[in-house]
């Protein structure tokens, strides 16, 4: 990221680089290996990171958010992407799969309860985690809140932020055939999903390139294209969950379900310029959880490498590492 004048950078909120001090591919069951990391202090506050996607893969600059002396930083590559295997997969992928591969990376990593950290789609795996398996997490730290509901794609994909980004919406919808453009997902899906590689990596980088056109508060309506093999996984992946409204029982299945979760702490950074996710899905989730401390960060969109949204992540996180015995870890 560029520094502009008179801003500071992402970088000037994050702890300085680190290397795991431990790695492995834990196999899940169904044929799939999962990479995951450790970082930071072994016998620290246990934290999991939930990228964004599904299919985005976790990075370096992810364990940076967390003081490396108090937490124990946990990466891992969700099925079918980054390092895990087998690569741009859907088979066996579903929101529940990924919610068992948590709870077998927690247990295989001796942790008794821990932290979740998401944003996007990471937010998302992290309310339905512990929804389901509330006795293991201890707090959640959420960015970007997506519910996983039908307003939230016909929004993104059905025309909403398109009238913001008209000239970034052309090019995602000119490749599609006009008589197929009511239902832009499922356009997309017949092509991310056919035979041919290269007709799925050419869509791919058309779907990536959308998104990543309305992810920060700076952008113009264009972005650089994603590398082939990352689009391709990161495109088939957040497509096939899109195609099947996130495998949720009924629409508006998380907040139905936000009693079991009212006696977790939670802070949500929120960017009040998001266009891929609308603060409107924070504020309801905020006003229906006692225990939720909402951040609404004024100039910002979407990224966590926005610098206002990095730094509020690691300022929640700053006080938290004191409350290790409170939060029972």
């Amino acid at each position: 990221m560029d520094r502009i004048s008179g801003q500071n950078s992402a970088s000037d909120y994050l702890f300085p680089p680190i290397e795991p001090f431990h790695r492995q591919k834990l196999d899940v069951g169904d044929g799939h290996e999962i990479y995951v990391e450790q970082c930071g202090n072994p016998v620290g506050v246990p934290v999991v990171v939930l990228h964004g996607g599904p299919g985005g893969g976790c990075s370096p600059m992810m364990r940076r958010f967390f003081d490396p002396s108090v937490y124990r930083i946990i990466l891992f590559d969700q099925r079918g992407c980054g390092r895990s295997r087998p690569f741009a997969s859907v088979e066996n992928n579903t929101t529940w799969d990924l919610v068992s591969d948590m709870e077998k990376i927690r247990t295989a990593l001796g942790i008794s309860r821990w932290i979740v950290f998401g944003g996007s789609w990471g937010a998302t795996l992290a309310l339905i985690y512990a929804q389901t398996h509330p006795q293991s997490a201890a707090y959640l730290v959420l960015r970007g809140v997506y519910l996983s509901t039908q307003r939230e794609l016909d929004w993104f994909y059905g025309g909403g932020a398109a009238r913001f980004y008209p000239e970034a919406w052309d090019a995602f919808e000119r490749i599609i055939p006009e008589d197929e453009r009511g239902d832009m997902i499922a356009a997309y899906h017949r092509r991310l999903f056919g035979e041919d590689i290269a007709v799925q990596t050419k869509y791919a980088q058309e779907w990536a390139a959308w998104e990543n056109s309305l992810a920060t508060i700076r952008s113009n309506g264009t972005s650089g294209g994603a590398p082939g093999e990352y689009a391709r996984a990161f495109a088939r992946l957040e497509n096939h969950y899109f195609m099947n409204k996130g495998f949720l029982e009924i629409d508006g299945q998380i907040e139905r379900d936000l009693s079991k979760i009212d006696h977790i702490g939670v802070s949500i950074v929120q960017g009040r310029q998001d266009m891929v996710c609308p603060p409107e899905a924070a504020q309801r989730i905020a006003a229906r959880l006692p225990k939720c401390e909402l951040t609404m960060v004024a100039m910002a969109g979407h990224a966590m490498s926005e610098p206002e949204i990095t730094r509020a992540l690691t300022r929640v996180m700053h006080g938290l590492g004191p409350q290790k015995a409170m939060l029972g870890l």
